[in-house]
């Protein structure tokens, strides 16, 4: 699986050690995307506009909170960035909404459960028979005909 992922000066620690921990636990081949901008915006929009452009599988953005990754990468036409806060909400992210990018918040989780958030969010795959497709079709059309 290919990952993209960055993020804002605050959160560039946390970055490096997702990273590490992504490597050491065979999930994935990360390139990162930087974390010196201040501006997150523009980090968040190159990871989701090639996360969208499907040159990456899978996206992770973080900032202090994660709110405002998830706000910025969700203006890009498919990329759907989900804020990550409780292991359910990362399972379900991916199962039920088929969301391709993770956000998370620096200054609000620590780093054991970020790494068992990445985990959920990168070991779950979308469920195309269950009664969530119908929705997930829903939103994908509309992002695809705006």
């Amino acid at each position: 699986m290919k990952i993209a992922i960055g993020s804002d000066p605050n959160a560039s620690g946390e970055k490096y050690s997702l990273i590490k921990f992504i490597e050491d636990n065979n999930l994935g081949e990360v390139t990162d995307f930087g974390s010196d901008d201040p501006i997150y915006a523009n980090v968040a929009i190159e990871v989701a506009t090639q996360v969208a452009s499907k040159r990456f599988d899978k996206g992770i953005l973080l900032c202090g909170t994660g709110l405002g990754m998830s706000i910025a990468a969700n203006k890009v036409k498919g990329a759907y960035a989900a804020l990550l806060s409780d292991s359910y909400s990362a399972e379900r992210a991916r199962k039920s909404n088929d969301a391709n990018i993770a956000c998370m918040g620096a200054f609000t989780i620590g780093e054991k459960l970020r790494e068992e958030l990445i985990y959920t969010f990168l070991t779950n795959k979308f469920n195309s028979k269950s009664a969530s497709k119908k929705k997930v079709d829903a939103f994908v059309d509309y992002d695809m005909n705006r």
